[in-house]
């Protein structure tokens, strides 16, 4: 099979002193590129796999009973395809809860009928069909805020934050990026000195805020409060809508909880700031799916590699989870079809990789990347668990690194990592997570795409998806740069996160061009670079 040979060199400066970095020669199949395009192209299945997990299955909230079919569905066309190793693989500390809910329904009775925009938040319990009280405004922030309020809240549908005033969108509701603004991406801010004093600060902030919210929820409780009631963090009438209650089992879930739709809230606010009475009837079917806590599950499947490094192994991945206000379309249905899609067309046009190529779809991403995590930290290498019981008792997300990396038997083994989690729009090029030597490598790689929008390599770090598991151990993991859309404006998180909001074209240009970055990396003559570990 003929090979095109493209070059390409870099020049770093290291500690001062300029030093020639010579890459190796790097071969792209041009050959297999252009069947990979023609079939990603011309006889995609990308929409109808989005289609069927967000409009057949629905949202995927971790460990809901929809999240149980998406992995039952995922490996019933991995196994379609012809894929090996075709495997749930439960994680290792149990997860928690399942949830769902199916309606939900708030009216104001008085001082006029009108009903109100809202939906539950997960893991808070249901009305067990309609009940009534008066609204209440009671800020609700701090223990001090609990003493405050004690003895008011018996019968009341507490709004437990402050109206918060309208703000025009300072931009565009839907954007892609221009040739200015990806030329823009590739130069890097060099990182100002942070205090240990801020970031303690700033994680202290943070852990107050969680160890608070249990105790708002008992508080709820005893004081006999009927529902609970905050503003969505979106104007324009969109819900973003996440976590209340509790997950785990045996911690309290509070009373029924539910995101308003700003402008909705406000409304009732500005009628209590009135003293008028606001009689409203809350109607939430929700319920949880099991009472003890159980695992959540990642979905993995292969193309077995068929070289000398066949035990090496190229990785790609997406969460399926999702939140449950709308289908989880864009958050992160998108990255899932395009992945799947990518392992499709490989089998479809005979890639016979020299190293295996393995996908993944992890859940609990929402929660903080807790299936990637839990995978990484199994097969290929932590850092020591803290032994400070409050320590452990932190999320993944807040815990403070010690010691030296704990690399397990495949650290060696990973050639590369590559995520897709910014929506449904189209790549145009890669993070390359300040790993200077992979510049190069990629941007020769993305050169048979320019034409289709995919031209830029940055240094820049992007964070707080999956790839970050792999990264912060030292293995090469890489998220895409993608056209925004209204991904930031409308969607993350929000009842708007549905198919309308995709656009087909680019899912399919997406997954041509993850098809090839597995390809040729399962093909290289080497791993691709790691960068130097960092201890902090």
């Amino acid at each position: 099979m003929k090979r095109v040979l493209l070059a390409a060199a870099a020049v770093m400066l290291v500690g001062g002193v300029h030093a020639e970095n010579r890459v190796a020669e790097e071969r792209v199949d041009l050959s297999m590129t252009g069947r990979i395009r023609q079939e990603a192209f011309t006889h995609s299945q990308v929409m109808p796999l989005l289609t069927h997990l967000t409009e057949q299955i629905g949202p995927r909230l971790t460990n809901s009973p929809a999240m149980a079919q998406a992995n039952a569905w995922t490996r019933s066309k991995f196994n379609e395809w012809g894929l090996a190793n075709v495997h749930d693989e439960a994680m290792l500390e149990p997860f928690g809860r399942g949830w769902e809910f199916r309606r939900a329904s708030v009216e104001m009775l008085s001082p006029r009928a009108f009903p109100l925009h809202a939906l539950p938040k997960a893991w808070t319990p249901g009305t067990n069909g309609p009940v009534e009280g008066d609204a209440f405004a009671a800020k609700l922030e701090s223990k001090a805020d609990l003493e405050k309020f004690k003895g008011k809240l018996k019968g009341k549908i507490v709004f437990i934050a402050e109206a918060r005033a309208y703000k025009p969108g300072e931009k565009a509701d839907w954007h892609r990026e221009t040739d200015e603004t990806l030329d823009a991406m590739k130069s890097l801010t060099v990182p100002a000195d942070q205090t240990d004093e801020a970031r303690e600060e700033a994680r202290d902030k943070r852990r107050k805020r969680i160890e608070f919210t249990p105790l708002l929820n008992q508080f709820l409780i005893d004081e006999g409060a009927v529902a609970a009631v905050s503003p969505s963090g979106w104007d324009n009438g969109i819900l973003l809508v996440s976590g209340g209650g509790s997950r785990k089992a045996g911690e309290s879930v509070g009373v029924p909880s539910l995101a308003m739709s700003a402008e909705h809230y406000n409304n009732v606010m500005r009628a209590l700031d009135r003293k008028e009475t606001v009689r409203l009837r809350v109607n939430v079917d929700a319920n949880f799916t099991s009472d003890a806590n159980q695992p959540a599950y990642n979905t993995l499947a292969e193309i077995p590699g068929t070289g000398p490094h066949r035990n090496e192994v190229v990785i790609i991945g997406a969460h399926m989870d999702s939140w449950h206000a709308g289908t989880g379309a864009a958050d992160n249905g998108a990255g899932v079809a395009v992945m799947m899609e990518a392992m499709r067309i490989l089998k479809a046009v005979g890639a016979k990789p020299d190293r295996t190529i393995r996908i993944a779809l992890w859940t609990g991403e929402e929660q903080g990347l807790l299936g990637s995590a839990d995978y990484v930290s199994r097969h290929f290498g932590k850092f020591p668990d803290p032994t400070d019981p409050q320590e452990k008792a932190m999320p993944l997300s807040l815990r403070k690194v010690k010691g030296t990396l704990q690399p397990a038997r495949d650290y060696g083994n990973v050639a590369a990592y590559f995520n897709l989690d910014n929506g449904g729009g189209k790549i145009r090029g890669v993070y390359a997570q300040e790993n200077m030597a992979v510049a190069p490598i990629f941007e020769t790689w993305l050169k048979p795409f320019n034409d289709v929008g995919a031209t830029i390599v940055t240094q820049r770090n992007t964070g707080s998806t999956d790839h970050v598991s792999f990264d912060n151990i030292g293995l090469p993991g890489f998220q895409f740069v993608q056209d925004d859309l209204d991904y930031f404006t409308n969607v993350h998180h929000s009842d708007l996160d549905v198919l309308d909001h995709i656009v087909p074209e680019d899912l399919k240009q997406a997954s041509a061009i993850v098809a090839s970055f597995a390809y040729n990396a399962a093909m290289r003559s080497e791993k691709l670079p790691r960068k130097a570990l960092s201890e902090n």
